[in-house]
This record gives C-alpha cells, sequence and structure tokens, in this order.
C-alpha cells in the first residue's frame, strides 16, 4: 500500500521535473503489470531521492544524466536530457559531465550520449523557433 504522503511528494517532484506532459502519458499507460512498480519509482525515486534538500534539481539531474549516459540507458538518458528545461541543467553542464562518463564509464558511452543529447537538444531548439 502505497505512503500517500511519499506518493504525493514523489509526484509532484516527479511532474516539476519530467512535466506534466510525460508524467500524465506514463500514468495513462500504467497496467496491473506495473502497477506496483510506478509506485516504487514515484515513492522511492521521486519521493525519497528527488526530493531531498541536499542537493539542487539542477545538480541532481547532472548526476541522474551520468548515471544514466555511463549505464547506456539511452530512453532514460533522451528523457532525462528532456528534462533539464525544468531542472535548470545547462547544455554547457552536459557537456562537460559527458566527458566525465568518457573518462570514468568509457568513450563509447560517452559518445552514444553526445549522439542523444544533440538529438534532444536540437529537437528543442526547433521547437523554440
Amino acid at each position: 500500500m502505497a505512503d500517500t504522503s511519499l506518493f504525493d511528494r514523489g509526484m509532484a517532484t516527479r511532474r516539476a521535473v519530467l512535466g506534466d506532459g510525460h508524467v500524465d502519458k506514463a500514468a495513462a499507460k500504467t497496467t496491473e503489470l506495473d502497477d506496483a512498480f510506478q509506485t516504487f519509482i514515484t515513492e522511492g525515486a521521486w519521493g525519497s531521492v528527488w526530493s531531498r534538500p541536499g542537493l539542487s534539481k539542477r545538480e541532481r539531474s547532472i548526476v541522474t544524466l551520468a548515471l544514466l549516459a555511463g549505464l547506456g540507458h539511452e530512453e532514460e538518458f533522451a528523457m532525462h536530457v528532456r528534462a533539464t528545461v525544468n531542472t535548470g541543467a545547462t547544455e554547457d553542464d552536459i557537456k562537460e559531465l559527458l566527458l566525465h562518463v568518457a573518462v570514468y564509464a568509457g568513450v563509447p558511452a560517452a559518445n552514444s550520449a553526445y549522439k542523444i543529447a544533440k538529438h534532444e537538444l536540437a529537437k528543442r531548439e526547433e521547437t523554440a523557433q
């Protein structure tokens, strides 16, 4: 059973970072199979970790992007690049964190992440014009 306050805090943070559109789509796609998983990530990742006071959303975004890139989680990396519009992480932040990924997780991981970041940032630029 969900901890209502933790779930609500997580949902608010999740919406602030990923945007209402993304969260609404994820909620609409939730089935009996992944309902418990959606609750788990909303409470655990968003309600507990992302909602903590120790780091800003920008700093958490930078850490998250580096980890996702280093682990090769391309869909999640792309989603979090899109989320930088809400977290305050900049293109320069992405450039710098991917250099760290190249050193500590490997050039192939960074190379893939650069390609994804360039694609997502270009899409953002196109919609801004």
